[in-house]
Formats: C-alpha cells, structure tokens, sequence
C-alpha cells in the first residue's frame, strides 16, 4: 500500500472515532448554531480535556479540517473561518475577536471598544498548512486573510494578511515566494552539477 492510501485510510478511520478532536468540534459547532449553547459548552470542555485543547463553537470550520496530533494546545476563538482541507499543527494559536479602537480624536478612554463593535476575524481559504507552535493575531477591529494554499511555518508570529500560494517563516515573519525558493533550489543544484 502507497504513502497517500495509506494517509487516506487514516484520515478516514480518524473520522471514524467517535471522541475525535475534529469530530468533537464539529459537533460542539452544530450544536451552538442550532441553539443548544450548553451542550455546545459541554462539548467543547470535553475536547479540552480529552485533547488538551480550546476549540471556539462559535468559529466556521469545513468538516475536513485536519488538526495534527490530536490537536494537543491548538486554540481557535470564535471569529474564526476555517476553509476545505485545512491542516493545523499542534500548539497553534489563531487569535481574533478584539473589537476596534475608537479614534483618538473623540477624546474617550483609549483602552475602550469602539461603538461599532467590529470584531476581528481570520479567514483561512482552502488548503492552507500551518505549522506547530504558529500564532496568528488578528488586527483589532480587522479581519486578516490567509490566501489559498498558503504555507505557514514552525513557530511563526502572523500578524498581517498572507498572499495565496506563499510560504511565511520567522521570527520576524517574513514572507517567502515559492518561486525564489524553487530558483534558489535549481540554482544549488547548477552550482554542484
């Protein structure tokens, strides 16, 4: 059996198991949405403590997100839209729903919300990887985009909108062209050739 049928009954059998992180989620999401925010709560409680995890009901996530070793420190809030074939890696933390600062010339307490109450979101599109122990931040009262098929790596801090098909990497974090790096690839192999 090849490594991708391999992946793809694991996938599935994952899917299978009834107390799955994902599968929890997922649950705990259908239940807020329907009303049932207590057995929504309860779900979620169960996740963290079965999976060492804080996965927000109130976030849209796609049935095939993937979320890697058993979803162990992974953090979502609410504010969160998750897209198809999503992979997230463990200890990530996606960070949103801080409302926006009102400006400072009205002359009210810096510190306040502002009276639209627009909160921040992430939107992540379809088949985006990100790495263990990333950290994405949405800007207050924004929403920050990460494009489709973007990669993000280990230990990266995201604080900005990510172009699609890009890879970002940091400390400071810093946006790769997947382009340059396959030059910089055929460029290495010139060189020894």
């Amino acid at each position: 059996m090849n490594t991708d049928k391999q992946q793809l009954l694991k996938l599935w059998v994952g899917r299978l198991w009834p107390l799955g992180p994902e599968r929890l989620w997922l649950a705990s999401i259908a239940l807020r949405r329907s009303g049932h925010w207590i057995l929504a709560f309860f779900l979620k409680q169960l996740n963290a403590l079965l999976h060492s995890n804080s996965l927000g009901p109130g976030a849209t996530v796609s049935p095939d997100v993937r979320l890697g070793h058993n979803s162990i420190g992974i953090v979502v809030s609410d504010c969160v839209e998750i897209g198809r074939r999503v992979k997230i890696w463990q200890n990530v933390t996606l960070s949103a729903g801080r409302p926006a600062r009102p400006p400072a010339s009205e002359g009210a307490d810096p510190g306040a919300p502002a009276r639209s109450e627009q909160l921040s979101r992430i939107v992540i599109e379809d088949d985006v990887k990100i790495g263990a122990n990333a950290v994405v931040i949405a800007p207050r009262g924004a929403t920050l985009r990460i494009g489709r098929g973007a990669r993000i790596g280990a230990g990266t801090v995201v604080t900005r909108d990510v172009p699609a098909q890009s890879i970002v990497v940091g400390p400071p974090a810093r946006i790769i062209d997947p382009r340059d790096a396959t030059d910089e690839t055929a460029a290495q192999r010139g060189r020894t050739d």
